[in-house]
């Protein structure tokens, strides 16, 4: 920003303080609701007006590194994006309405002053909205990842045997992450028996079955055994009236069952004690 703006705004710090810090309780009221405590509020507007008051006197990437820090701490608080862009148009109202009713600046050079002010702004709030985004994106993905996670979990419940317990439909996206899991699952826990635990699964219909197919397949290309568990007395009227032929892998009507069968082929029996 030229040097002449920026000691305007200098000569009239202590008011665009005092206007700005009051118009943004107008902010709290809007943003939050009168939900975040006054004093934390104020001591927060305190460090804001700092920070854009001191980006003045450092280097734009530090300006900027200054800014990122405040960002990052007020988003794992939860605060709004609106807080951040609301508190910079309100500055710039603040300012503007200071210089133009403190000075005595050629109209022509006023309206080049307003044009910096809105440039130096207009800056910042892109910065705060970048910030935003790359948090919420961050967010996003790591949900993204925990959903995928939990949507098709292998889970390993014996010495080499794994169940992955299916629930709600399954179409194509998710049979692809049923088989990654599976594939990666059985290679991290040296599984030699999986379980596929349709028992949520509500429909079984021609897709979901190829689905199963395919991944029953694929586990046994890896070297693993697949049985299928969960078999409601519908799903096999279903699975019989359909034509869909299961007959490539075992199937069990339990989990417990299943996991005896699995105990049988790595060479162990459950003993009643």
């Amino acid at each position: 920003m030229h040097a002449a703006v920026l000691e305007m705004i200098y000569n009239q710090r202590n008011e665009i303080n005092e206007n700005w810090s009051e118009k943004m309780n107008q902010v709290r009221n809007d943003v939050f609701k009168e939900k975040v405590p006054k004093t934390l509020f104020q001591d927060t507007n305190e460090e804001f007006v700092t920070l854009i008051f001191n980006s003045f006197d450092v280097e734009l990437e530090d300006g900027r590194a200054f800014l990122r820090s405040f960002a990052e701490k007020l988003i794992r608080m939860g605060w709004p994006l609106s807080y951040f862009t609301k508190g910079m148009q309100t500055f710039r109202r603040v300012v503007l309405e200071s210089i133009s009713s403190g000075s005595e600046i050629p109209s022509k050079k006023m309206y080049e002053t307003f044009y910096e002010i809105e440039e130096w702004v207009d800056e910042m709030v892109n910065q705060l909205v970048d910030e935003y985004s790359g948090s919420w994106e961050s967010t996003l993905h790591q949900q993204r990842l925990a959903l995928k996670e939990l949507s098709a979990p292998l889970i390993p419940v014996f010495d080499n045997i794994s169940v992955m317990p299916l629930i709600g439909t399954i179409d194509t996206e998710r049979a692809k992450l049923i088989m990654e899991n599976l594939l990666d699952g059985i290679i991290e826990h040296r599984s030699q028996v999986v379980l596929i635990d349709i028992t949520g699964v509500p429909v079984v219909d021609t897709m979901v079955a190829h689905h199963i197919i395919q991944a029953s397949e694929a586990v046994r290309l890896v070297g693993a055994e697949c049985i299928l568990v969960g078999i409601r007395p519908e799903i096999a009227q279903t699975i019989v009236n359909l034509g869909i032929d299961l007959g490539k892998f075992p199937t069990k009507s339990s989990l417990r069952k299943g996991i005896e069968t699995g105990m049988e082929l790595t060479k162990r029996q459950i003993i009643n004690v």
